[in-house]
């Protein structure tokens, strides 16, 4: 996810513009060739259905629906039974999170609520007392952090899992307005710059992170935070081992490190993943935009005689520069100079949390490459190999993969980590539905250094430029993976890519501005090969039976624009989310779509099971193990102002929160 640009999501994001040169053929190119002959999912392998010649179809009672899914069966729907039996609200433009009848949704735990320490209550920022007003910076480190994103839920133990775990959020950025002021100041972040104290840095750099929060159900049924010595904060000035190929190598070593070994705090932290060891993956997304490059502002700037070549081609490739947080005013860490290039380069992992220890140190895992993750989807193959899929949220990168070198147990057994020895590849889509999964290896093909890959680290340092140089696909902002858990299909949301200029008849959009879902199955069912056969799940926007359909394949009824958050629960329903333009000018939304029944267009049943309130993002999803609470979170809601959400009677100040979802006979949630 992109820090927005409020609900109409029109303007172009800071985040979203491109830094890849490639000439490799775009998706959209693809899509036109691969949708000339579509092909739809039969028993999780692909299989020809003919050519897509099936003109608008009609609304939902309309359109016949049969099932076309293998898998198992079992669970609470699937094959031979319908996964989605709530009745589908319409979209939404108030401030209130509205979902179906027979459900409940509660806010919880939002930013600033008191979680360890001296459990400090929230306190806004005010106008009035100035830049200085609200919590101080150490209790914002106390407390639960700012625009919450992806999340896990960790059942505490197996007989009361349902009821008491530990729910870990990440906390993707800040408003600044809000954190110091508490209101929405629209001149704010244009003239605050050289107002900003070191205690104002310190107080954003404690509302991002992590959060680790002991949560239990209450006598009345509700849940409750519990104040426990296992909530913890992870903030961006939290010690972080550097493990893997990397660690130790020139390219992340500095004056304060010279070992290149600890790397100080995360950030950025979009998405997640979660280990079958029982840890937590958070995800370092747009971490250039945090520094500042030393003259960038001096007339005729040129990085590569500041820098030298190899470094201002890391800094290019990687879009770092222009401290849009002002940290770099009061934070010399933050700012790029010939003296100390390389501080960006400990920024872009996928870093290890253990939720369970307080005391233990989180981990950037190297091997999983360096790029702005969206997320990190873990999923064990044949052979015990854990496998993780990522995408790299930027307009025209890519989709990775991550293969372990042996069996995740033996490995843990002989005191490695399964995250530190393995395979990266890059993803090659190509016109006739197959890929290829690229190796990221030193020394093959180009990756070598006379190419300027000088070993294994250098690969990884340089992720983007490695898979540029091995011809992967660019795609339409690769954000959220899932795995379906019946079949093993790969889901990848495209949120969008209002720089895609190419039309074509199955796709007639100037520009990708409503985003679309890709899946494939990997060659044979195991994922640790290096082909696969993939197709288009779906591609947003108006409707398909709307006046003006822009090529998308849904129902009108349906509508939806930028894909972002996706998750497949234990019976497979499809949870999807938005971040950006909306039809309609709607507010941003949750809904659901069963991957197995489709109309005779070929399209899955998609129904809208929530929506959220003015400005905010919908993100994060994570289920207790009996299904029967959903955990998701609004991010940034009155991101532009006209939103006081969750509208506490204490507090105007709009805030970041959790949203506790329940049906209210106590059933399977989708149900």
């Amino acid at each position: 996810m992109s820090v927005a640009t409020g609900s109409a999501g029109n303007a172009l994001d800071p985040d979203d513009f491109p830094s890849n040169p490639s000439t490799a053929r775009h998706f959209n190119e693809l899509v036109e060739a691969r949708l000339s002959r579509r092909s739809v999912l039969t028993g999780g392998m692909l299989a020809a259905a003919g050519f897509l010649t099936t003109s608008v179809v009609g609304t939902r009672t309309a359109a016949a629906r049969t099932p076309h899914g293998g898998g198992h069966g079992g669970g609470h729907g699937g094959p031979g039974g319908a996964l989605l039996g709530f009745q589908p609200i319409g979209p939404g433009t108030g401030d209130d999170v509205v979902v179906p009848p027979g459900y409940t949704a509660r806010p919880f735990i939002p930013w600033g609520t008191p979680l360890l320490g001296s459990l400090p209550a929230f306190v806004p920022g005010s106008r009035d007392a100035g830049v200085a007003g609200g919590n101080t910076a150490e209790e914002q480190g106390q407390q639960v952090g700012m625009h919450h994103d992806g999340m896990t839920y960790f059942p505490i133990d197996h007989e009361h899992g349902d009821e008491h775990g530990l729910l870990v959020v990440n906390h993707e950025y800040t408003d600044e307005y809000y954190l110091h002021t508490g209101a929405y100041v629209e001149e704010y972040t244009e003239v605050a710059r050289d107002s900003y104290t070191q205690e104002m840095v310190r107080k954003s750099q404690n509302a991002h992170g992590v959060s680790v929060a002991e949560i239990r159900k209450g006598h009345h049924g509700e849940w409750e935070l519990v104040n426990s010595p296992l909530n913890r904060r992870i903030t961006a000035n939290t010690p972080i081992q550097l493990a893997g190929p990397v660690a130790g190598d020139r390219l992340v070593t500095t004056d304060r490190d010279p070992s290149g070994t600890t790397a100080l705090g995360t950030m950025n932290n979009c998405a997640n993943g979660e280990t079958p060891w029982g840890t937590y993956l958070t995800c370092e997304e747009n971490f250039n935009g945090y520094f500042a490059l030393e003259g960038e502002d001096a007339p005729g700037f040129d990085p590569a005689q500041v820098f030298g070549p190899e470094d201002a081609q890391l800094l290019d490739r990687y879009g770092v520069g222009g401290d849009r947080f002002n940290w770099a005013t009061n934070d010399r860490r933050f700012v790029v100079s010939p003296r100390e290039p390389h501080e960006p380069n400990r920024f872009g992992w996928v870093v290890e949390i253990d939720p369970f220890d307080p005391r233990s140190r989180p981990v950037k895992r190297t091997a999983l490459g360096r790029l702005k993750h969206e997320d990190a989807t873990v999923h064990v193959t044949k052979g015990g190999r854990v496998v993780v899929y990522m995408g790299d949220d930027e307009v025209n990168e890519y989709v990775y993969k991550f293969v372990s070198a042996r069996n995740w147990q033996s490995m843990r057994a002989q005191g490695k980590s399964p995250l530190d020895e393995g395979t990266l590849y890059v993803a090659r889509f190509d016109e006739n539905g197959t890929g290829v999964w690229l190796p990221l290896v030193h020394g093959q093909g180009p990756l070598t250094a006379a190419n300027g890959f000088a070993s294994q680290a250098d690969v990884l340092v340089k992720t983007r430029l490695a898979a540029d140089a091995l011809g992967a696909t660019p795609m339409d902002r690769p954000e959220w993976t899932a795995v379906d858990p019946r079949t093993g299909t790969v889901y990848v949301t495209l949120t969008n890519n209002t720089r895609r200029t190419a039309a074509n008849a199955a796709n007639p959009r100037v520009a990708n501005k409503w985003g679309h879902i890709v899946r494939w199955d990997e060659q044979g069912g195991d994922h640790r090969a290096t082909s696969f056969v993939w197709d288009i799940f779906l591609l947003a926007g108006p409707g398909r039976d709307s006046a003006t359909p822009e090529g998308s394949t849904i129902l009108a009824e349906d509508a939806f624009g930028s894909p972002d958050g996706l998750w497949l629960d234990p019976d497979s329903r499809v949870w999807i989310q938005t971040d950006g333009s909306q039809p309609g000018a709607a507010n941003n939304q949750m809904l659901a779509a069963d991957p197995y029944l489709v109309d005779d267009a070929g399209q899955p049943e998609v129904r809208r099971f929530l929506t959220g309130v003015i400005g905010c993002e919908v993100t994060g999803i994570a289920m207790t193990p009996d299904q029967r609470t959903l955990f998701i979170n609004l991010q940034h809601p009155g991101e532009d102002g006209g939103s006081s959400w969750p509208h506490d009677d204490e507090f105007t100040t709009p805030r970041s929160a959790t949203v506790v979802v329940t049906k209210d006979d106590g059933g399977v949630i989708g149900t």
